[in-house]
């Protein structure tokens, strides 16, 4: 009797393409085998034609998208419609195509596969899925293309295909819809653009009167005619209203088919992610995709000609990375997206990733996920040195128990610290933890005694400081202290200023037009970390450095502790009798202390992918 599978994608258009490879697999290997799949009725039509499914069952699972919607009386009767609609058909295999990023979303996929009775059940496994019979061990998102990784689920059962292309149905109607709204002269170029990203994540949109200076460019000085694309809820009408020259405008037009027909017509296709990008790649166009907080390394366009244009701001991605959602809609400044010109859209720019970390001489310590440095006062400004006379913009984070308990709470803040050039010990407590793990650090090595010493250095060698945050005031007297101490020294900037969003372009172009070669920042953890993540590519201070309260230890405005304290690690009590409002922050010290003997170098399982190094697959038939 020929096999019965059913293949589970519920989420949308994009994800449900990038099945499509794994489908067809499973079409190629077994030609006999009944192949269903189970998706969204928005989704759905991406299959319409293509053969690779006998039948699509719709569900509509952004019904059960939290708890207490399962208490709701017509959500609870389609469920139980949707348990016995799969029971009928007597499927052998289910294949869960998602990642089980949630528990809530583990249990609906789990009951999904019960609920179809089937004796093996297969997918990705990131430590929640106890419910699976085979397995692929899941990486975490951006170990690998999410197509790659459904192959690897497809070939548990032993499918797989030489030809890995996307597919997508377009009928002979859908190609003759394309070609009737597409009446232009044979000497212009069709290129599509889609200005918006899908209801999913406004912040991967790029601005609208970015798209309009890109299209009206692509014009000007290709020949091109613009061809607008998407839905109703997309930028269009914003995009339009700025544009020179006018496009053809079909945005909510078409159907996902005739869509696909559209594009197909098209030499080329500029976007940010979303699925409407997907559909482009499905359809043979050559891709250009903007991309900011989503995660690159997963959702890339499919396709050999395709390129990705990023900022490379270090905090990016920051939305789905590791086993965890992140930043669904990014961060408030949304720097990468914002900062991307029409230049580096224009110029075909390939995939411009953040610098490869290169993290120089030494060892690590690797403490609750986070890797600590194992660096000297003086290997430090010798580092600091060598990357002044360099290329590349580099991050620095000072980095004590406080941050490492408070990164174990924040994806953000917990991505910027492993993405970081340098992590120093600033915390007597991290050379306690270091040493318990067998990785002993040689010395602390703090922010508040960095600063006066990279000063001297830098008065040595003339390389030219800027001193940005603290209170007003605080930074320029700090200035005055360090230049008093040091008469050689420059500091070509001091200003407060502040870490919001909308201040950050003026900040950026006070200290770029300083010629400042070391950026101090401090904002405080993790303000001044995030800040400096995210506008690190267009600093031009070739080293950027929180300093959290260093400006009032230089200042006098805040006291140190006796050296003696300081040598026995107990600065942490001076502060606290100081600064008796501290104490809920000093709450994480025991908590860092616990966890590091429970989890010694391991991070949060939520944030990590549970067994790091490439992709291996568990087959259990045996």
């Amino acid at each position: 009797m020929p096999e019965r599978f059913l293949a589970v994608e519920l989420a949308d258009i994009g994800d449900l393409i990038l099945i499509t490879p794994a489908l067809a697999a499973l079409r190629e290997t077994y030609p006999e085998a009944r192949i269903d799949v189970l998706t969204t009725e928005h989704a759905a039509p991406i299959l319409s034609g293509t053969g690779l499914a006998d039948e699509v069952i719709l569900f509509n699972k952004f019904a059960f998208d939290h708890p207490k919607n399962l208490i709701k009386p017509g959500n609870l009767r389609a469920a139980l419609a949707l348990a016995r609609r799969l029971r009928r058909g007597h499927y052998d295999t289910v294949l869960i195509f998602h990642h089980l990023t949630t528990r809530f979303g583990a249990a609906k996929y789990a009951a999904l596969a019960f609920a179809a009775g089937a004796k093996r059940r297969v997918g990705l496994d990131n430590g929640k899925g106890w419910f699976l019979t085979d397995r692929v061990i899941d990486q975490g998102f951006g170990a690998q293309h999410q197509v790659r990784y459904w192959l690897e689920v497809a070939a548990l059962v032993g499918a797989s295909t030489t030809d890995e292309r996307l597919h997508i149905g377009i009928s002979e109607a859908d190609h003759a819809w394309a070609a009737a709204h597409l009446p232009i002269e044979q000497a212009k170029r069709l290129i599509a653009i889609h200005p918006g990203s899908g209801g999913y994540s406004l912040a991967r949109r790029w601005e609208a009167d970015k798209f309009a200076a890109l299209a009206d460019r692509l014009v000007d000085e290709c020949g091109a005619q613009i061809v607008i694309v998407g839905g109703t809820n997309d930028d269009a009408a914003e995009m339009i209203g700025t544009m020179r020259h006018a496009p053809i405008n079909l945005t909510g037009q078409t159907t996902l088919n005739q869509l696909a027909a559209v594009l197909a017509r098209c030499e080329r296709f500029y976007g940010a992610d979303s699925g409407v990008m997907h559909i482009a790649a499905a359809s043979g166009t050559q891709v250009t995709a903007l991309y900011g907080p989503s995660n690159h390394e997963a959702w890339h366009p499919w396709s050999p000609t395709a390129r990705v244009v990023r900022t490379g701001v270090r905090c990016s991605p920051c939305s789905y990375v590791g086993n965890t959602v992140g930043l669904r809609e990014g961060c408030a400044a949304r720097t990468c997206m914002r900062t991307l010109t029409v230049e580096d859209v224009f110029s075909l720019t390939s995939d411009s990733p953040s610098p490869q970390v290169e993290r120089g001489q030494g060892g690590e310590a690797n403490i609750l996920g986070i890797p600590i440095r194992a660096i000297t006062f003086a290997a430090l400004l010798d580092q600091i040195g060598e990357w002044v006379k360099g290329d590349v913009p580099r991050q620095i984070c000072t980095v004590n128990p406080e941050f490492v308990m408070s990164a174990q709470n924040d994806i953000h803040f917990y991505n910027i610290l492993k993405r970081a050039d340098l992590c120093i010990p600033d915390g007597v407590g991290l050379l306690w933890a270091a040493k318990r793990l067998g990785k002993p650090l040689p010395e602390r090595v703090t922010g508040s005694d960095g600063v006066p010493l990279i000063a001297e250095r830098a008065a040595r060698k003339g390389w030219k400081l800027f001193f940005l945050g603290a209170a007003p005031g605080v930074a320029a007297r700090a200035a005055e202290v360090l230049t008093a101490r040091y008469p050689t020294l420059q500091v070509v900037g001091a200003f407060a200023g502040s870490p919001a969003p909308h201040e950050e372009d003026a900040l950026i172009e006070r200290i770029n037009q300083s010629g400042a070669d070391i950026l101090f920042v401090a904002y405080g953890a993790p303000n001044q970390d995030k800040w400096i993540a995210r506008n690190l590519p267009r600093l031009r201070p070739r080293v950027s450095m929180g300093v959290g309260g260093a400006f009032d230890f230089v200042t006098g405005v805040a006291r140190r502790a006796p050296r003696g304290m300081q040598r026995l690690g107990l600065e942490w009590l001076h502060r606290l009798i100081h600064q008796p409002w501290r104490w809920r922050r000093m709450l994480r010290l025991p908590r860092f202390v616990i966890a590091v003997v429970l989890r010694g170098a391991r991070g949060p399982s939520r944030f990590e992918v549970l067994h790091p190094g490439q992709s291996i697959i568990i087959d259990r038939r045996g």
